[in-house]
């Protein structure tokens, strides 16, 4: 067994296609499948089924590639480990973020890494907490920012920054003459939420006291989306403060603070417990430090470095 030959397997299960493998791998088609074959006679089993189209990956056969794509990023970490001690800013990070988080991050850290870190070369994948979560424990991602805590005993989380929800009321609304919102003066069948699965949705129904399961008209896919509604409809939704940014003027007259209490939610950057590129690692943090206002960074990240 060699790592070239796990690569080839994980790249025909990315791929389901022997032939756009073997061009992604660089090699004959004849030379990859001679590879695998030589694997699968070695561990006496049958790693893909090739009478299916696309070729689909046996069940032992799943099994062996979520294992494989461990060894290969483990064999990643021993090479970065040896550039980190040569303090190299260079390599490639493959990240995760959430949705609720993406929108007011992501411009700005692809900016700061051509202009600072030009070397470095960011690929960012947005989807929700689970996915993210499967895909680190894959060690398909190196690291992930997210809301937490995860409760994930083989994830790292190092707290970045805190930030506060604010109520976006539409001037339709009797709330809107408030001053302050409380949870209980919050009507149910007025709120506008995100789609479910989402962790802001449910960080949301948490703080109003109102179950998971409720089901409203219409869950949107995204913050904007729900501003727009609000900003045409009657109603009101919950977003994070550094949505505030994005709106207008006259939209920012329609912002209430939450209290009693007030509603924070955590954000941090994740990475698997086995990671070893403490360098890049940091580089990421400061960059992020950079792009979040400092009263809202945690207090251990402003005075001490990341150290794993």
């Amino acid at each position: 067994m060699t790592i070239q030959q796990l690569e080839y397997v994980v790249a025909v299960d990315k791929y389901r296609h022997f032939i756009n493998a073997a061009k992604a791998c660089d090699i004959t088609q004849s030379t990859l499948s001679s590879m695998i074959q030589k694997l699968e006679n070695e561990l006496d089993v049958i790693i893909f089924d090739r009478n299916s189209h696309p070729i689909q990956p046996t069940n032992i056969g799943e099994k062996i590639i979520n294992q494989a794509k461990i060894i290969l990023y483990n064999s990643k970490q021993l090479m970065e480990m040896v550039m980190d001690e040569r303090n190299k800013s260079e390599g490639q990070i493959k990240l995760g973020i959430i949705p609720t988080v993406a929108t007011y991050i992501l411009p700005k850290l692809f900016k700061e890494v051509m202009d600072i870190h030009p070397n470095i070369r960011l690929n960012v994948t947005e989807t929700q907490t689970s996915n993210i979560i499967k895909q680190l424990n894959r060690a398909e991602l190196d690291m992930a920012i997210l809301a937490t805590p995860l409760n994930e005993s083989d994830l790292l989380e190092i707290p970045i920054y805190y930030e506060e929800f604010v109520a976006y009321i539409s001037p339709l609304d009797d709330l809107y003459k408030e001053k302050e919102i409380k949870s209980s003066s919050m009507k149910l069948d007025n709120m506008w939420v995100l789609q479910e699965g989402h962790c802001f949705r449910n960080q949301v129904l948490n703080f109003c006291k109102r179950d998971s399961d409720f089901k409203p008209n219409y869950e949107a896919g995204n913050i904007d989306t729900l501003v727009k509604i609000i900003d045409k409809n009657k109603g009101y939704t919950i977003i994070p403060q550094l949505h505030i940014d994005l709106l207008t003027q006259e939209q920012k007259k329609n912002i209430r603070p939450l209290v009693s209490p007030k509603i924070v939610r955590e954000i941090s950057i994740v990475i698997r417990k086995d990671y070893v590129r403490e360098t890049l690692l940091n580089h990421i943090a400061e960059m992020l430090k950079s792009i979040i206002p400092e009263k809202m960074i945690d207090e251990r990240l402003k005075k001490f470095a990341i150290r794993l």
